[in-house]
């Protein structure tokens, strides 16, 4: 295909009518594990499937070139691609990562360093004295996650990554919430790119995959060698998937970020909502950073509401449209507690420093009809609309009651 391509293109036709034997316009999927040497010593292109397969290979181009990268390694889970990552820093090398990340990559770091293999450092990226400190202590890696899980901040890439840089830190940013059709890190300065393409890249809920970009060729070649080594590669019949999802990433993505942006301003404009969290809200502390850096705002939001656990519970289960369970990015309407699910293993003090709170809830947006989405909303934010005033009742009189009794002792 044309380098000149735009990346709209790329997503829809990279690999059509590739096939050389038949001239099948869709790429044919290849399950084979083994493939036959030509002569004595004389190897194809591919040999075993672990090390190398049509499928991967056609995958990682199309999402090296959406990326702007020179590379990618296609793994078996986007957890898989964070531990290839973490792979490139030396042993106990220095890692620093943001204090809001994804509860499982947090579960990973720091199992890492219980075992002595990394040096982990957690820090709020958008605290610029912290970071610097964190940085000249001989990090030489920074992980950033932007938009933030579950919170959608917003970290400024382009100024993180020069400061990391100038400390010597390469620097990887997780991509998944928005994928190359919303931000393209490595123009902004980013080494690595991760993705889950389990979510939006595939975007059907039907896959578990993952990938590493790199913006070096050699970086791409050496990680994609240890994947075979560890055996950390991704399936061929997933790779087809996730290939197949992308050709409609880019529509996918236009139409769930314009009814995740009314769903936003319906819960920002309702009386039982305290907060909402959403890069495209003008009222959003990173809206001007997101605006810059992103070509749109995504289509994950969460926000918090009066109340505790029975709250919580019966707001949940009062969806409809919505489907609680974990996971993002499909075509299908998602609510989630990370306090319980998503978020669960980082434990109640972490999660308070980090600013999740037990009534916060996180909706990934799908393709359903935005009105019968805030019509659910509506529905299920009914009871808290209600309950909300005893709650706040509640609340401040078990305030009053821990301060008199700390008056007494």
């Amino acid at each position: 295909m044309a380098e000149t391509l735009k990346p709209e293109t790329v997503a829809a036709a990279h690999g059509v009518a590739s096939d050389s034997a038949f001239g099948a316009v869709s790429p044919p999927l290849h399950l084979s594990t083994t493939f036959a040497f030509e002569g004595y010593e004389q190897a194809r292109a591919y040999d075993y499937g672990r090390a190398g397969n049509p499928n991967r290979t056609m995958l990682a181009e199309a999402l090296a070139r959406l990326e702007g990268g020179a590379g990618a390694v296609i793994t078996c889970s986007g957890m898989a691609a964070i531990d290839l990552l973490v792979s490139t820093v030396s042993p106990s090398g220095r890692i620093v990562a943001p204090h809001d990340c994804y509860g499982g990559t947090l579960r990973l770091l720091k199992a890492r360093a219980a075992k002595a293999q990394i040096e982990l450092a957690i820090v709020d990226l958008n605290n610029s004295d912290n970071l610097d400190v964190e940085l000249q202590a001989g990090t030489e890696l920074l992980l950033i996650e932007t938009p933030s899980n579950p919170l959608m901040r917003i970290v400024d890439v382009a100024a993180v990554a020069q400061r990391a840089k100038a400390a010597g830190a390469k620097v990887a940013v997780d991509n998944t919430f928005l994928s190359p059709a919303l931000q393209r890190p490595i123009a902004l300065g980013a080494d690595y790119v991760i993705h889950s393409t389990t979510k939006y890249l595939n975007g059907h809920s039907d896959v578990i995959g993952g990938a590493l970009v790199t913006a070096d060729a050699e970086d791409a070649a050496s990680l994609g060698a240890w994947a075979n080594v560890v055996g950390t590669t991704g399936s061929p019949f997933d790779a087809w998937l996730t290939l197949r999802g992308m050709r409609t990433l880019f529509a996918r993505m236009e139409r769930q970020q314009a009814t995740a942006a009314r769903v936003a301003q319906f819960l920002a404009e309702h009386d039982a909502v305290q907060r909402v969290h959403y890069p495209g809200l003008a009222t959003h502390p990173g809206h001007a950073v997101a605006a810059r850096q992103q070509s749109g705002f995504g289509a994950m939001l969460s926000f918090e509401f009066d109340g505790g656990t029975p709250i919580v519970k019966s707001f949940l289960e009062a969806l409809q449209v919505f489907t609680l369970a974990e996971s993002l990015g499909g075509v299908e309407s998602l609510a989630a507690h990370p306090a319980t699910m998503t978020h669960a293993d980082m434990g109640a003090d972490a999660r308070r420093v980090a600013g999740i709170g037990d009534n916060l809830i996180r909706l990934s947006i799908g393709l359903e009809h935005a009105d019968d989405l805030i019509d659910d909303l509506s529905r299920a934010l009914g009871p808290v609309s209600e309950a909300a005033p005893l709650c706040r009742y509640e609340e401040l009189a078990r305030r009053e009651n821990e301060r008199r009794q700390d008056s007494r002792t």
